[in-house]
């Protein structure tokens, strides 16, 4: 334990290293960070290259552990109510900060800068719910859908548990071996983190420069700021309410999983490093973390929730548009139930932004205001996303110990 303690705290700070140089490296030697994006690529489809696998085994001896259909509906109602929870109090905060600091000046229309708006079919939660069941699942495994993926997964699993138990054994060894391999493959890659986050974080700073950040600061700032307070106190309160445990102990020891997620900017290439350190670091059971954290990559959306509810209300205080408290709630409410179909992928709540736009009826053509620093500002609520992941992930396991 104590061995696996150092080769984090090495890793965490030659990843700390590795994001001061590349922003120092970025601003330059713009031209250079551009070229060398190909071993940022690189690093992140190594951990992408993890995840189908990895969720499909994970989900699916995590099921068959749990050992009866009564066990899983109780856990899974736990993990779902949570995290829809963790988000709503996001959005919460999010709207509060905007409200108080009012920030955006009206200003006039600008060009169209987010060419997708126009092609995005309607928003229905019809369509989005179809979404989520895979008509073909080894298309749904070849593509990467993970919502998709984990429904399989877990009517595969719910299935099995009525199978006796001969033929449920070799489909847990086979499986457990799947995730056992994939877990290990993960070691070897998060080895390669600190020269991944370097090549990234360079390639972000030079491609968008360092005066559009300083444009957009004061939006920037309300951001952060949410996201901050998120992760720094609601967060750490929810854990506190729910165990008896120190959360600011227990998220130091699994900082590496929020520092990945900043630097790929996705959940989704996140998981392997997160089922990692809460196992070996965290002390989760692994049973616990490979249900809850799957889950949580696609499902819990805290930052890009955050993130959704500050840009919308940037935006119609750019546009001149006054929304009532009841707009407000109503925006909540929408960012929460979208948040759960944005993809685990990075810029995804792009889209989600246009859909909010047209529902609300605010201007789209504002958005080319904030795309110049979405990259920025992704890596940022990507790595909220991660840390709500792991606290719903450490409460559950307390649940789940305490019943047991």
């Amino acid at each position: 334990m104590i061995k696996t303690i150092q080769k984090y705290s090495t890793t965490n700070t030659l990843v700390i290293f590795g994001i001061l140089l590349g922003a120092l490296f970025g601003i330059y030697f713009p031209e250079l960070a551009l070229e060398q994006k190909v071993i940022g690529t690189a690093f992140v489809y190594f951990l992408k290259m993890l995840v189908v696998p990895l969720v499909f085994s994970s989900i699916f001896v995590a099921i068959l552990g749990l050992g009866s259909i009564e066990h899983l509906k109780r856990m899974g109602a736990k993990t779902i109510g949570l995290y829809i929870l963790t988000t709503a109090l996001a959005v919460l905060t999010a709207i509060a900060a905007m409200n108080i600091f009012s920030i955006g000046e009206h200003v006039s229309k600008v060009g169209l800068a987010f060419a997708k708006a126009s092609s995005i079919a309607p928003f229905s939660f019809e369509s989005m719910i179809l979404s989520f069941i895979p008509t073909n699942i080894f298309h749904a495994l070849s593509s990467g859908a993970m919502m998709q993926i984990i429904v399989f997964a877990i009517l595969f699993g719910v299935a099995s548990l009525y199978l006796s138990k001969t033929q449920q054994a070799p489909l847990v060894n086979l499986f457990t071996a799947v995730s056992e391999a994939m877990l290990k493959m993960a070691e070897w890659v998060i080895l390669l983190t600190p020269l991944g986050v370097f090549s990234l974080i360079s390639y972000v700073i030079a491609e968008q420069g360092i005066e559009v950040v300083f444009g957009l600061y004061k939006y920037i700032l309300v951001v952060i700021g949410v996201i901050l307070f998120h992760a720094l106190i609601t967060l750490p309160a929810i854990l506190r309410l729910f165990t008896k445990g120190s959360p600011y102990k227990y998220l130091s020891a699994v900082r590496e999983a929020p520092i990945m997620a900043f630097s790929t900017a996705s959940s989704a290439a996140t998981l392997p490093v997160s089922m990692r350190v809460v196992e070996e670091i965290g002390g989760v059971d692994k049973k616990n973390a490979s249900f809850v954290l799957p889950l949580g990559a696609t499902v819990s959306m805290d930052g890009t929730a955050a993130y959704l509810s500050v840009a919308v209300l940037y935006i119609a205080n750019l546009a001149g548009v006054t929304l009532s408290f009841g707009d407000q709630v109503l925006l909540g409410v929408t960012v929460v139930a979208l948040s759960v179909g944005v993809a685990a992928l990075p810029s995804a709540s792009l889209v989600m932004m246009v859909v909010i736009l047209n529902q609300i009826g605010l201007p789209v053509e504002y958005m080319a205001l904030i795309v110049a620093v979405d990259r920025i500002l992704d890596m940022c609520r990507t790595s909220l996303n991660v840390t709500s992941d792991l606290i719903v992930t450490k409460i559950i396991d307390e649940f789940e110990k305490k019943r047991n």
